[in-house]
């Protein structure tokens, strides 16, 4: 594949004249063979005025990276895309559009693994399979000013046929966990489409309904985590999300949670994977 476009489940042109784009009615898709970073050529495509909805995506890449500037591998064989938004939101609400991608991300995954267990969500921005690592996120904006961003780049990392070793945290890939059968484009046509609906009620309706979703994936719920931020580490029981996204993390002997808008959260009850997510308001573990 080139520098071409393709049309996924073309659909009327929305109308660019609104400030809030609520719905994604074309999707752009804009495919490489090989890119230094798909995030990357979407950050300069979204400064030079892309239009909401396209959608950069690359077999491979060369200088992949996640979170904090980590190395993302990028062989043949997984998803590599990003997505340009222009939600017209202040920034704070476009850093919400991380959940929004992660439940999507959740939801085009399970489509794939029938019969097996669903994803679970680790905040801020991963999917789980069984406790491994399946895909990430990276949420890159720039501001329009205080109040207003001027776009917003949604970049997404699936191991569909692979998965890295020597990782932090342990990884899968769809392949190995009962998605062998969907390839690449189908994923990425799965997520289009999760997101597309997604999006649209986050725009209608603000976090409320995307949050309540995403708490019935979330992994660890109610159990211990640790928190790693910048300088310092805390550690607690995951209580859940305020109203803006953030974890909350009740600290042992205090009664009252700490706001964290942004840290890398790990499970210390995980050495070996466990799933424990909240079912029904029971804890189910399974492996």
């Amino acid at each position: 594949m080139n520098d071409q476009d393709e049309k996924f489940d073309p659909e009327p042109e929305p109308d660019l004249s609104a400030p809030n784009h609520s719905v994604l009615a074309t999707h752009s898709v804009l495919a490489f063979d090989v890119l230094d970073s798909t995030n990357d050529e979407a950050r300069r495509r979204a400064g030079a005025g892309a239009a909401a909805g396209t959608v950069v995506w690359a077999l491979r890449q060369e200088a992949g990276r996640g979170r904090r500037g980590r190395r993302w591998d990028s062989p043949l064989g997984n998803l590599y895309c990003s997505l340009i938004l222009r939600p017209g939101c202040a920034p704070a609400a476009g850093a919400q559009l991380s959940l929004v991608a992660a439940l999507a991300l959740g939801e085009a995954l399970e489509a794939c693994l029938v019969g097996h267990p669903r994803p679970q969500l680790k905040w801020p921005n991963d999917v789980l399979l069984e406790g491994r690592k399946v895909a990430g996120i990276l949420l890159e904006s720039e501001a329009a000013g205080a109040e207003h961003t001027a776009w917003v780049v949604v970049g997404v990392g699936v191991n569909v046929a692979s998965f890295p070793d020597g990782t932090d945290y342990p990884a899968t890939s769809l392949a190995c966990e009962g998605g062998a059968g969907f390839s690449v484009g189908e994923v990425l046509q799965l997520f289009l489409a999760r997101f597309q609906s997604w999006y649209a009620q986050w725009c209608r309706e603000g976090l409320a309904p995307v949050r309540a979703a995403w708490l019935r994936r979330a992994v660890g719920l109610d159990l211990p985590i640790s928190v790693r931020l910048h300088g310092e580490t805390i550690t607690g029981t995951f209580s859940g999300l305020d109203d803006d996204g953030a974890l909350l993390l009740l600290p042992v002997g205090c009664g009252k949670p700490r706001r964290v808008s942004a840290g890398d959260v790990f499970f210390p009850w995980l050495t070996n994977p466990v799933v424990l997510f909240k079912d029904g308001g029971v804890v189910v573990a399974a492996r």
